[in-house]
């Protein structure tokens, strides 16, 4: 979209500059999006103003403002499954959270309001849409989030990364984008050795980088606590990303050729040094990995409604754009798939191409396009 475009929507008006509520938490998978959301529309916008809206205690009360960005939170968590005292506290906890949803939207006036998924979201699109506020959800996800269903009659567009969401949403509101990504992914380029040098690790040597979400996912940990020794066999060196719920029981491993870090803020430097991936196949892992284009072994989460990583992840497979080990096969299989891709370049090479020809690097572009159409409208 053209400046020409972008005046239209803010009108060179200089008595009131737009504004913008972003919600989206509980896992770096819903913050990352909104902050990289964000960044384009203050790109396009210099003059706009920001507030992210989250969940008290969850991990975007610290990321966002790390991103530059002014939050508040909500008393808000999820349904858990089974019956306890947090259930009994939902009901008080989504009225006070809709009541204060409500006077930051009275409080903030935006011009659009967009979630990117996570509780906090629910409550506060709820509010805003009441109010005649244009919203845009953001899904990530092959099968949709239940904060995203629920507000989907309420909203104005709906912006997907996969085909096949009509499932969940109004088709007549879909717009197949992408995911966001971070920006810095894609312009990646950085020079090797000052990445390497910033993880403290040496040239000449393969790097593993080794991805199990922001909170950390324990199959994932186990499995590479027990096979330091085979990585370090192979003359491979490792960067661990073992998230923050695990890196205490994990950190003693740390070594010369052995990263390990609770999260990775530098996330830029670490796919530049790493050779081959093991991941997670999260919507926004799947979605930045197709940019990165590196060699990645899936091991997709079972604990995920409708198992949707393994169906995120068998997208790729079916592409030759990726390998994945499910986690009851790590056992059995994990030494001979990882030596196979480890010993062929030629296989190297074709995964990497692959896996860079399903990217969608517009993504942030085009759904900040959506929401200026709706300013505009």
């Amino acid at each position: 979209m053209g400046s020409t475009e972008h005046n239209v929507v803010n009108g060179d008006n200089p008595v009131k500059a737009l504004r913008f509520i972003l919600s989206g938490g509980g896992t770096g998978g819903h913050i990352y999006p909104a902050i990289a959301i964000a960044n384009e529309l203050k790109k396009r916008h210099p003059k706009a103003e920001f507030l992210f809206v989250g969940a008290k205690d969850r991990m975007e009360m610290e990321k966002v403002p790390q991103a530059g960005y002014t939050i508040e939170g909500l008393w808000i968590t999820g349904l858990q499954r089974k019956l306890t005292l947090k259930n009994l506290m939902f009901p008080i906890k989504l009225i006070s959270s809709l009541f204060k949803a409500g006077k930051i939207v009275s409080r903030f006036k935006p011009d659009a309001v967009v979630g990117t998924g996570g509780f906090a979201s629910g409550p506060l699109l709820k509010v805003a849409s009441g109010r005649g506020i244009p919203c845009v959800l953001q899904e990530q996800n092959s099968y949709a989030g239940i904060t995203n269903k629920l507000l989907k009659d309420k909203v104005a567009k709906i912006c997907v990364a996969y085909d096949g969401m009509e499932a969940f949403f109004p088709s007549e509101k879909i717009v197949k984008t992408g995911n966001p990504v971070r920006g810095d992914l894609v312009t990646l380029g950085k020079d090797k050795k000052e990445a390497l040098d910033f993880f403290g690790l040496g040239m000449g040597k393969p790097t593993l980088l080794v991805l199990g979400g922001s909170l950390g996912a324990r199959r994932i940990n186990q499995l590479i606590a027990q096979k330091l020794d085979y990585f370090k066999g192979l003359g491979v060196q490792v960067i661990w990303q073992c998230g923050k719920l695990y890196f205490e029981e994990y950190k003693k491993f740390n070594a010369e050729d052995v990263k390990v870090v609770d999260f990775l803020n530098r996330m830029d430097y670490a796919y530049t040094v790493g050779d081959f991936i093991i991941s997670r196949a999260g919507a926004s892992s799947v979605s930045e990995l197709c940019i990165v284009g590196k060699p990645v072994v899936f091991i997709p989460s079972p604990n995920v409604a409708e198992d949707h990583q393994t169906k995120n992840a068998m997208a790729l497979v079916r592409e030759n754009a990726a390998i994945m080990v499910g986690e009851k096969e790590l056992d059995a299989n994990f030494d001979e798939v990882f030596q196979e891709m480890f010993q062929s370049k030629e296989k190297q090479v074709q995964l990497g191409d692959n896996i860079r020809k399903l990217a969608m690097p517009n993504a942030t572009a085009a759904i900040v396009d959506e929401i200026e159409k709706l300013i505009r409208d």
